[in-house]
């Protein structure tokens, strides 16, 4: 099986567990590897037979720019469900959100969620 990575997708989203959060913002990283075989994309040089990262950005964008939730879990299981959806050549697919600077006591670069979604 071969694997597509796309890394540090970065948005700005009001999503978070407190009220603050939700008026301000935070910044957000999201990395996504695909696992599909990529052998005919390879072989005909053509957008159309594999995974056009153009369109997976706009997918998560309006996830992370759409209704503001609560935990990042809720985003990355609705951006993984959305992708699976789109791109069902896709054997599995795992979603790392990361929520930059987390209002926690103490400093903290970021808190992560993994989720993995296989067919």
């Amino acid at each position: 099986m071969d694997k597509l990575v796309l890394k540090n997708l970065k948005f700005r989203g009001l999503h978070g567990y407190f009220e603050e959060e939700r008026v301000t913002g935070n910044d957000f990283e999201v990395d996504l590897t695909f696992y599909t075989s990529l052998q005919e994309s390879a072989l005909s040089d053509d957008l159309a037979k594999t995974i056009d990262y153009s369109e997976v950005q706009k997918i998560v964008e309006s996830i992370m720019q759409g209704e503001s939730v609560k935990l990042i879990e809720t985003l990355a299981y609705k951006i993984g469900s959305a992708l699976s959806a789109s791109y069902t050549s896709v054997s599995s697919l795992e979603v790392s959100i990361r929520k930059l600077n987390p209002p926690m006591k103490g400093e903290t670069e970021y808190a992560e969620v993994t989720m993995k979604w296989p067919r």
